[in-house]
Parts: structure tokens; sequence; C-alpha cells
């Protein structure tokens, strides 16, 4: 094929994202400022040059840029379009090659561009005759698809190749950019194969889609065939039934005869038959028809009328409650009074009561591993019923506890419900452990959803969402757990009645070890009973220097990590068995202490050697323990006023602090302090252990007497730990936890603890033989407070020397 060329300077018509091949005619709107601009100029070059029609150049623009190859078109009409904008009737003439820019009238861009003269010779070569007939023929078929039977006649008239090719370019299965290849393939031949190429592919894909929605239709056809003959098998199954006399198939599937047979509340039977009326109405395809049967389940599988008879023994309860927990006076009490009632009102017939049944619910609070969670357990042995634990720590989804509505997908009852299933009675032990864990957000808050389960006068008539009947949850012994109490909430905490768990004493430490720890973990670690032996110095001093902690978690590990340590000796041939483990054994066994008494260091290396320092009392999420206050002076020389405070202290500590510096200024010369110092000198507490949070009032006392030994120069005791909140007028005022406080004095080494007066009667309350080893000093003011816990001046004197 011949291609020839002739120059011409035509203004730039862009077409965004549209392509016009040679022999198309398209409408234009002249709205768009570009394409007015272009059919502008070529008005005003053909009226100056005398041309008969003006002529543009249409060139596509993609993502901004031209394309390197254009369509000279004449503007065959300008008027109105069909929705009334001006427009302009355009005819593309032929391909040209866009050159550099140039100068003409007008705002258009105008191109010195290139027109492509194409020639094909006649008669056709045969393969170029066969193309034709080829794309006639797939051009064809796909017209007919479509319907256009009017354009199947206007294609067969074509005999042109290169218009034949062009004409491809109505085609709207085409791309942009299958477009562009078309107008820049100047060869009319290589053209109309391309063409020939793009039509076939189209065609394949469209065989393949029609194929698939065949396949999709047959499916659904198929579908809707079985769903016909299958509610017709039904129907002749009903009337086969009714002939026979016997509406059962199958005992077992027959839910309706399930639920005569079983042993329900009225209500809950009456709710079950209706439920069965449904899934008989339902079909066997209907979602609803696998909802009802799952409900019908569950309801069948709850033991409504089970219950379990409690162990009237009250010495053999108690007996198991001592056997299995050293200490916990407090919960045996209650769970042994509870016996004794329940006994005394079964005797005279006083089972219910206004239909509510005698459970409890208890809220067992304490710091980890002092044997909350597995109290449960004891608890339901020592009243000979089932247990169930319900894990709500992390749990904040409302229908974890409620349930689901049955209309959700995967809908299930909630967690008491599952725990009476589980139990297979209605009077189970039920341990919510860590109900201080509970959380909430945009699910609802399960604490809210508690409210209802853990009330006596209201869980007799209990309404989980799934089941949407009532459940009798009145004989139920609720048992929850948890750590800290100021993270329950006040509504929940008071439908519970509230039991603490202080944590143990040294020597239940060791009765705990001896007796339940040291079996266990001689059984775990593949040891005989006496091939191993612990010296009760051994488990005090495992207690005391090893773990000092409110409960026996880490007691239990540091027994478990000796035996372990004795049985790989044995097996290396090191340790010959059995063998018995004293104190002394300790330090080649498991390591150095971890918790050396202060009162045990060397007097130059205590943290109260130096004036400032004093040592405090304090309750956290793992039981009491000891809180030293430093206090320092800046130096005057270098600046610095006012009161800084570090440590994480919380604003109640902070105000306790500014208390606490407020009396010693107002009241220094009463007490012989140099008070003048504290005004021109910045005065800086600090709380060790920086990295935990602190906060509460009871550091009040503390602080105070870390001040005052700092600007007297007298050191505090180093057996002396103190506790109480400070008022300004020096008074000192009553804190919380001061059973745990004496307890960790007494595992941290010390002998002598102040306490607010007010405070004398929770005394009642510390284990005897605690008392006996602390000299506790009640006192109403900070001067007291100063008298006992400063050492006197000369002693200071000579430490410090």
């Amino acid at each position: 094929m011949a291609l020839t060329s002739t120059p011409l300077t035509l203004p730039v018509l862009p077409l965004d994202d549209e392509v016009v091949l040679p022999g198309m005619v398209v409408p234009l709107d002249l709205s768009d400022t570009d394409v007015r601009a272009a059919v502008e100029a070529a008005q005003a070059a053909a009226r100056s040059s005398g041309a008969s029609k003006p002529q543009v150049l249409l060139v596509p623009r993609i993502d901004g840029q031209y394309a390197a190859t254009g369509v000279l078109g004449t503007v065959e009409q300008v008027g109105r379009l069909s929705d009334g904008d001006p427009g302009a009737l355009i005819r593309g003439r032929g391909r040209v090659k866009i050159g550099a820019g140039t100068t003409g009238p007008g705002a258009a861009l105008w191109i010195e561009g290139t027109r492509i003269e194409e020639t094909v010779p006649d008669p056709l070569p045969g393969q170029v005759t066969d193309l034709v007939k080829e794309y006639k023929a797939l051009a064809t078929d796909w017209l007919k698809k479509r319907g256009a039977w009017q354009v199947v006649d206007r294609v067969q008239q074509i005999d042109d190749v290169s218009q034949l090719a062009d004409n491809s370019g109505y085609s709207p299965f085409l791309t942009t950019a299958q477009k562009i290849e078309l107008l820049d393939t100047a060869d009319p031949v290589a053209r109309l194969k391309l063409a020939t190429e793009q039509l076939r592919e189209h065609l394949a894909e469209q065989d393949v889609a029609e194929s698939i929605a065949k396949d999709v239709q047959e499916g659904v056809d198929k579908q809707q065939r079985e769903f016909l003959l299958r509610r017709q098998l039904e129907a002749v199954r009903k009337e086969l039934r009714e002939l026979d006399g016997d509406g059962a198939e199958d005992e077992s599937d027959d839910y309706r005869a399930r639920v005569e047979a079983a042993d329900l509340p009225e209500k809950v039977r009456e709710a079950a038959l209706k439920e069965v009326e449904k899934l008989e109405r339902s079909s066997d395809q209907s979602p609803e028809g696998s909802w009802i049967r799952t409900w019908l389940d569950t309801v069948l599988e709850l033991p409504w009328n089970e219950t379990t008879e409690d162990a009237y023994d009250i010495q053999g309860a108690k007996a198991i409650l001592d056997a299995e927990h050293a200490g916990l006076q407090d919960v045996k009490e209650r769970i042994t009074e509870y016996l004794a009632v329940r006994k005394r009102r079964a005797d005279r017939g006083l089972g219910v009561v206004g239909g509510r049944r005698g459970g409890a619910v208890l809220a067992l609070v304490g710091p980890p591993g002092v044997g909350k969670t597995s109290l449960g357990e004891s608890v339901a042995h020592a009243m000979g019923r089932k247990f169930v634990r319900v894990a709500l720590g992390g749990v904040r989804d409302e229908a974890e506890i409620r349930g689901h509505r049955r209309t959700y997908v995967g809908a299930l009852p909630g967690r008491i419900v599952r725990a009476i299933k589980e139990a297979g009675s209605m009077n189970p032990v039920v341990l919510l452990d860590e109900i201080d864990k509970v959380g909430s957000d945009f699910r609802g808050d399960p604490a809210a959803a508690l409210l209802e389960v853990l009330d006596p006068a209201q869980n007799h008539t209990f309404r989980d969402h799934y089941l949407e009947v009532e459940l009798d949850l009145s004989d139920v012994v609720f048992l929850a757990t948890a750590n800290v109490l100021e993270a329950i909430p006040e509504a929940l905490l008071d439908r519970m009645e509230l039991v603490r768990l202080d944590g143990y004493t040294e020597d239940e430490k060791v009765v705990i070890a001896r007796d339940h720890l040291l079996p266990r973990q001689l059984e775990r670690a593949g040891l005989e009973p006496g091939e191993v032996v612990l010296e009760d110095s051994a488990l005090r001093k495992l207690a005391a220097e090893y773990t000092r902690e409110a409960g026996v978690r880490n007691l239990e590990r540091s027994v478990a990590r000796l035996l372990r340590k004795v049985a790989a000796q044995h097996e290396l041939g090191e340790r010959e068995l059995p063998f018995t483990v004293g104190s002394e054994q300790l330090r080649a066994l498991v390591g150095r202490p971890h918790h050396v008494p202060e009162a045990a260091q060397d007097p130059a290396e205590r943290r109260t050697a130096v004036p400032g320092v004093a040592t405090g009392l304090a309750v956290t999420g793992a039981g009491g323990d000891v809180l030293f206050v430093e206090a320092s002076l800046a130096d005057p020389e270098t600046g610095g006023s006012g009161l800084t405070l570090t440590g994480q202290l919380g604003d109640v500590m902070k105000e306790s602090a500014q208390i606490a510096l407020s009396f010693l200024r107002s009241h220094g010369a009463e007490l012989e302090l140099p008070v003048a110092d504290l005004k021109d000198r910045g005065v800086h507490i600090h709380f060790p252990a920086g990295a935990v949070p602190k906060d509460g009032p009871s550091a009040g006392i503390t602080m105070t007497t870390a001040l005052a030994s700092l600007l007297s120069g007298r050191l505090v005791r180093t057996d002396v730990a103190m506790t109480g909140e400070v008022s300004l007028t020096g008074r000192v005022l009553p804190i919380g936890g001061l059973k745990q406080k004496l307890l960790a004095a007494h595992r941290a080494g010390t002998t002598t603890v102040v306490i607010p007066k007010r405070n004398e009667a929770d005394l009642d309350d510390v284990p005897a033989e605690i008392l006996e080893k602390l000299e506790v000093h009640p006192v109403t003011d900070v001067r007291q407070v100063l008298e006992i816990a400063l050492a006197p001046a000369e002693v200071a004197i000579t430490a410090a020397a």
C-alpha cells in the first residue's frame, strides 16, 4: 500500500478521553471553550482563504497529553444540539501527523501537520479480500446479537479497506487505548487486521459471559424446581400421616412429643409449643426453621426442674473448707452461716418465699493469689453443689451476659444461661471471675446487665434475650471475685455482700506451702512425698525474702523451681535423695533473696540513713506495700522556689503534699524547725518507683515527717512505718486498708507502725500474731507522729558523722 503526505496548518480541537477516526461524524458541544475556539478559528481561516468548509484538527487528549496522530475534520454544520445547547457537526476526513505548533487567528492552538494519503491497489490481493470478508462476518454477527439490522446492510456495502477498518471506531466496546492504536496505524491492511482481532476477542468474551449466564440461569431453575418438588413431597407426607393416624415418623425428631414429655414450667411449655407450631408451618428451606430448632434444643437441654440436694452437714462443710484453704476466716464463716440458715429453713418448711429461694451473692475482693477463684470450688464442694466458672475479664459486649436476639446469625444465649446448662442443675455455685475487669463500649455495658442477675429481689424472673422466657436464678450461689474494689460499679456492688481477703500472714503462708503447695508441686515434679522435705525455716525464708506478696502464687513458683532444681541434680547424679532443704541451702538452689528487709541492711545503706526520708504504707492492686518518701531543699544560690512533686502522683496526693508544707510553714516555730529555709528555697518531694501511678491521702503524715526530718536534720527511725491523712491543723485523719498495710509492714521487717486513732477499731481485723510482732501507735496529731518517728538529735548527728 502506498502512503503520500501533504503539509497542513490547522487549529487544534482537543478531544478529552475520546477518539474520532476518519469517516466518523460526531456532534461536539460549542459550550466547551476549546471546541468553540477551534471552530471559530477554523471559520475565520475559511473566510479569509475562501474555502468551502472550515477545517480543524481533531486530536485525542489523554490525561493532558496529546496523541501523535490526529484527524482532519470539516465543520459540516453549526447549530443546536438535541438538548438545545449550541453545537457543531464535524466529519473526520483523514489522518494527520502532528508537527510543531504555530500561530494563527483566534484563541485556538495552531499546529503544522502532514496529511497522510492512503492508496489501495485495485483489485485487492486475495489475502486482503479474505480479511475483508472475515471482518464483515464478525461485524455482522455482533450487530445481529444487538439487533442492529440497519447497520448490517451499511457495513456490507463498504468495500474500501481503510474505510472498513475506520468504521470500527463506532464500536462501543473498544477502549480509548484501542482506538488510539487504530488511529496510529497508518497502513489500511494492518489497521483492518487490528480491528478484526479486537472484534474477534470481544466476541469470544461475550460468548463466555453468555455461557456463564446460561449456567447460572439453569442453576436457579433447578433450585426452583427442587423447591417445588420438596413442597409437593411435604404435602404428600402430611396426607399420608393423616391417613395413617400417626403424626410422628421419628420420635427423636418430633419436637412436639419432646416438649410434651419434658418436665418444663408451665409458661416455658406454652412458649415452646408456640415455637413448635411455627416450625410445623415453616418449610425445610426456610432459615426460620433452623432458628426455631436451635432454640427448642436449647430450651429442652436446660435443667428447668433439676436441683442438687444441699449437704446440711455443717461440721463436715466447715471441715472441708478448713482442709482446702488455710485462713480466710470471714468467707468460711459466711458460707457456714448460709448453710446453717438453709438447714433451719428447710427443717421448718420455709424453702420458697414469694417465689424466691435463699440464694447468695458474695463479692470476694482482694489482691491476686489469695485464693479467691479456688475458693469457689471449695464452697461448691462443701455445699454438695455443681460448680461453674464464668470468666468476665475483658468482656465488653452486653450480649455476653443477656444473650443475643434470635434474629441474629449465630445467636447464642448469654453466659449465665450457658453456665446453668453446663452445670445441669438450677442451683449451682457460679463463680463470676474478675468482675472488676468488665469493660464497656458501643456494644453496651455488661456490668449493667449483671444488675438483674445479682439482685436477689429480681433474679427469680431473669430474662435472657435469646430465651425470652423467665429463668429462676434465686437459688444460685454467685461468688464474684475482684482485685480492685473501686473498679466495680457502685450499683453492682450494692447488690453483693462484700467479703475482703486482705492477704496472708507469714505463718499462714508457711502452713499453706507445707500442706497444699508442696504436695502439689512434688507430684508435678515427679517426686515422692518423702524424697524432698522442706523445713519450715526454708518455707518462711522463701515467703519473707524471696516472694514478698499478699498471696501465694510466687511462693508456689519458688517451691516449684526449687523442686525442679533438686530433681535435675538427682538425674545428673549430683544429689542423693531423700534430701532435706533448710534455709541455708536456699541460696545455692534458687539464688539470692530478692526482698531483704530494710531493718536487716547495714545502717549506712538504709534509705532512712539520711534526713528527709520516711517510710509510709500504701495499698495497691497487689495488696499492701511500703512506700518511701524522699524530700530535699534546693541550694539558695542556684535559685528555685515553690514545691516540686515527682513520682506519677495523683491530684489527691499532690494536695496532701501542699497541706504538709503549709502545716510546717505555719507551725514551724512551735516545732522548733528552721522554717525560714522554706521561704527562699525550693522543696522537692519524690516517691520512688516513678513508673507506678500513686494517689490517695494516706501519705499525708509520711510527707510531713519527711519534711520535718529534712529541716531538723534528725533521721527517721528505720523500724517505723506510718499511714494517715493530715489536715491543715495537724490532725491525723483515718484511712482505709489498715489490715493490708499492717501485713505489708510486717513483711517489710518493720516493728513500729503509726496509725490514726480513729482506725484503732480496725485492729480487730488484723491477725493476733501480727499485732504481737508490731508496736502500733494510734495518734491524733502530727506532733505525736514526729515524737515517735524522728530519732533524737544526738543520734542523728552521730549517724551523720
